[in-house]
């Protein structure tokens, strides 16, 4: 035992005052070149860790999607003068909206095995790539610091649902802080609990994902019931009108579906850091369906609960932990412990497939020689769960989510750009092995794809007024014709990127980029005399070349 401590001891010791001791023992099975750093995680999937099918992928989209932040939205709609109509409207079609870059995304990691930081190289360059991926990381990293505090409330319901006396816990800590000292040991046990839960593998996830799913249904289409049943009836907010008209009605509904679209935006970017695991290539299409049905369910049935709220406490709660702490005696208790349970599934399981190992991935790209997943994980929940102070962030949520939000001004390109590059410039011809190669085919010119940046910047430049307006309406005047690119932000952002680059493309073809046929991952840049193989999702005829591109004999 003494021997194994000494270890502990020096190993932590050795990492506190070295940097070598950092260092990651560098994967053989790496087609980077010698000088070029990287690790497994950063590698094509292997096939024995291909084992999501189409069950797994909708246990990940109820595991994503069913989470607080879902069930609150459809308060954001109603408060700004739309109905309950309007409000389910604009989450499918939003949802909708998004599904279009997360399956062609998805197909990238489905067909290539590869992760979002890697697959980005063919269309951004090897160096351009890097920007994408920082954009992306950031999102996530705000997103896992919010999320994880919404669980810490999760908790306090399910521990005061026991011991009703932890409410009652004497804050020590100054107002200023913005956090009293129950919340910040609720928050402390909820990031504690997530944590171990977010090192599990990501191709070890499938049975959380259905745990998850199962439980936060069950949450879900309960609360609705236990609420009419306790109003005996389902509410007023059926009766509701809007209290803006006009195109102005109009507009407000195109704001609020982007709003909805902006929430998903970092998934329909980095989806290829999931689908990369995919057993089969067709599974992650019915993505489509999946995320569009799901979110809207859960707004409906958050619909339904605060209109029946407003009978029996005579306000609209639509914060499920407040409305399920007004629950009272044993039965009341034992409800608002499961409903609490529910959530803090629910913001874990969102956390881990949204946040954390998104930004892991992202980090595992830009720093392989040093970070794993693994270690990516350990690092952004830390930061996201500590350093950022997310008991501030909510303090001024108001600015600061529509910020976030804003940021699918600078996803939505990332993800057009991603698409259609695979798609409709390359038609799915890429060479696995060469991105990993800083100096091969997809390094145009000094690691920048020129196009990909002039796409990207016509995309961002006129939504940045927006933007700003957006966070201060009071101090930053606009027009109203800005304003209105604005309120459609993801869709022009993703779709006049999509036209720019792709003529771009056309007109100045990078014509060593431009394959006959694919190359695939699956065989390792030492062996690439072995059999023919096909990229998994490619038409027969797009048969796998070596790297001097001539077709592999058997």
């Amino acid at each position: 035992m003494s021997d194994i401590r000494q270890r502990i001891v020096g190993n932590i010791k050795a990492k506190a005052t070295s940097k070598s001791a950092w260092v990651l023992p560098k994967e053989k099975a790496s087609f980077a070149p010698e000088e070029v750093w990287t690790n497994k995680d950063n590698d094509v999937t292997p096939p024995e860790r291909r084992t999501w099918t189409s069950w797994t992928i909708l246990g990940f989209w109820f595991s994503d999607a069913l989470n607080m932040q879902g069930w609150e939205g459809p308060s954001s709609i109603i408060a700004v003068g739309l109905t309950w109509r309007e409000a389910i409207l604009c989450t499918c079609l939003g949802m909708i909206i998004v599904a279009v870059p997360l399956v062609f995304n998805g197909a990238i990691g489905a067909a290539l095995h590869v992760p979002y930081p890697v697959a980005a190289r063919s269309g951004f360059g090897f160096v351009f790539a890097k920007f994408a991926v920082i954009v992306r990381m950031v999102t996530a990293l705000f997103w896992h610091s919010i999320q994880t505090y919404s669980g810490s409330f999760a908790l306090t319901n399910c521990i005061a649902a026991i011991w009703p006396s932890y409410l009652r816990i004497p804050n020590h800590i100054p107002e200023s802080i913005g956090v009293s000292s129950q919340q910040l040991l609720s928050h402390f046990l909820f990031w504690t609990i997530q944590l171990p839960v977010l090192l599990i593998p990501p191709h070890k996830l499938r049975w959380f994902f259905v745990f998850k799913a199962v439980v936060v249904t069950a949450s879900a289409i309960g609360v609705a019931a236990g609420m009419c049943h306790l109003a005996s009836s389902s509410g007023d907010i059926w009766k509701q009108e809007p209290t803006v008209h006009g195109s102005t009605r109009n507009w407000l509904i195109l704001s609020c579906m982007m709003s909805n679209t902006g929430g998903w935006a970092t998934m329909a970017t980095n989806i290829p850091d999931f689908t990369r695991y995919m057993h089969g290539s067709k599974g992650q299409y019915w993505q489509a369906l999946f995320l569009p049905v799901i979110s809207t369910f859960l707004a409906i049935m958050a619909i339904i609960a605060t209109s029946a709220s407003k009978v029996v406490y005579d306000e609209y709660i639509w914060d499920p932990t407040t409305l399920a702490s007004k629950w009272e005696g044993p039965k009341g208790r034992a409800a608002a412990f499961f409903v609490g349970f529910s959530w803090v599934l629910g913001q874990i399981g969102t956390n881990l497939s949204a946040n954390v190992i998104t930004a892991a991935n992202d980090l595992t790209s830009l720093f392989p020689k040093y970070i794993n997943i693994r270690r990516g994980a350990i690092i952004i929940t830390i930061i996201g769960g500590w350093v950022m102070q997310p008991w501030k962030i909510e303090n001024s949520a108001s600015q600061l989510l529509t910020f976030m939000s804003g940021l699918a001004i600078f996803l939505a390109p990332i993800a057009g750009i991603l698409a259609s590059d695979f798609w409709i410039v390359k038609r799915k011809k890429i060479d696995v092995p060469g991105l990993y190669d800083p100096h091969g085919r997809y390094r145009y010119w000094h690691g920048f794809n020129w196009r990909a940046v002039i796409a990207f910047l016509i995309s961002v430049t006129p939504n940045i007024p927006g933007l700003a307006y957006s966070v201060s309406p009071d101090t930053v005047h606009v027009s109203a014709g800005i304003i209105h690119v604005w309120d459609i932000n993801y869709l022009y952002g993703f779709y006049v990127t999509i036209v720019v680059y792709v003529g771009l493309s056309k007109l100045f073809p990078e014509s060593k980029t431009l394959l006959e046929e694919g190359i695939s991952g699956d065989v390792f840049a030492s062996d690439y005399t072995s059999d023919v193989l096909e990229i998994d999702g490619l038409s027969g005829e797009e048969k796998m070349v070596g790297v001097d591109s001539e077709p592999i004999k058997n």
